[in-house]
């Protein structure tokens, strides 16, 4: 018997397990992509997950900026 196992080559899915739908940007807070992406990855082909993986980055920038926390409420800056 051998060791060899049988493995796919394929584009990672970038699902890190913390399914959290932002209501109004509809992206998954956990992975950052799209209800629409999410759906379609299995479907997708290596160069179209790619492109998806690119953007990532980018759309990250727009969770963690920061609202001003308490001193915002407070009106100091």
């Amino acid at each position: 018997m051998t060791d060899d196992v049988w493995k796919r080559d394929e584009v990672e899915s970038p699902c890190i397990k913390i399914c959290v739908v932002h209501p109004e940007a509809r992206i998954c807070t956990g992975c950052l992509r799209s209800i629409e992406e999410i759906g379609a990855w299995s479907r997708m082909g290596p160069d179209e997950r790619r492109a998806v993986l690119a953007e990532l980055p980018e759309r990250a920038a727009a969770f963690t900026k920061r609202r001003g926390g308490r001193a915002a409420r407070l009106g100091r800056r």
